[in-house]
């Protein structure tokens, strides 16, 4: 689990691919503190398990499925990358709720200054959309954000100066491509509404009944 909050931005040593698999290997500094293998780090918002490590740099597989949902599978040696250690027990909590499972990518359509603060607005399927809301919660590449407007087919946040200065957000340019996990608590909250939508739609029967202690 994580929170959003980039720890440091990582640079990438090597991307090594093996068939519909790759083994990334990351300079880090911070994110290394502590850290062991088995653990869990974000990289650009995708949790990934750190399988080698030295002194300045840690190495994780990367699998198909990942690589299809993500944008990972499109780093290169020297690409930046938001870093984040899994969030402890007793840390704060200082975004929200993030699993480093994306949901999907989107794609940057629009960059405009206002004042100190920076617009950026992203295009986005309608799967990904239907989660987001005004002043929700939303994760760009493992950045957590919060959705300044929402329309049919794209949502915008605005950036303040800290963000930009300490994760990747500040060097993508329109067009580029971004990694996007929505507010988990929206998913459950449907997935837990369809048993009821689901009986409603199927009207009284002897097992309904029984299900609910009528027989």
């Amino acid at each position: 689990m994580f929170t959003g909050i980039i720890e440091e931005v990582g640079s990438v040593i090597s991307v090594t691919r093996n068939g519909t698999n790759s083994d990334i290997r990351i300079k880090a500094a911070k994110v290394l503190e502590d850290t062991k293998l088995g653990d869990s780090i974000a990289v650009n918002g995708v949790c990934l398990t750190v399988t080698a490590m030295g002194g300045d740099w840690f190495q994780a597989d990367v699998m198909n499925e990942t690589l299809s949902r993500s944008s990972l599978g499109s780093l290169r040696s020297g690409s930046p990358v938001d870093l984040e250690r899994a969030m402890a027990a007793d840390g704060r909590f200082g975004g929200h709720i993030v699993s480093g499972h994306i949901d999907g990518t989107g794609i940057i359509s629009g960059i405009r200054n206002d004042g100190i603060a920076v617009w950026y607005t992203v295009s986005a399927p309608p799967q990904i959309l239907r989660y987001i809301v005004e002043k929700g919660s939303i994760a760009i590449d493992g950045i957590s954000l919060t959705v300044a407007k929402v329309t049919d087919s794209d949502f915008s946040v605005s950036i303040i100066p800290h963000t930009a200065a300490c994760t990747v957000l500040s060097l993508r340019k329109t067009g580029d491509t971004v990694n996007l996990e929505n507010d988990i608590i929206g998913k459950y909250v449907e997935k837990l509404m369809k048993p009821a939508e689901e009986e409603r739609s199927g009207g009284v029967s002897l097992d309904m009944l029984a299900r609910n202690g009528f027989i």
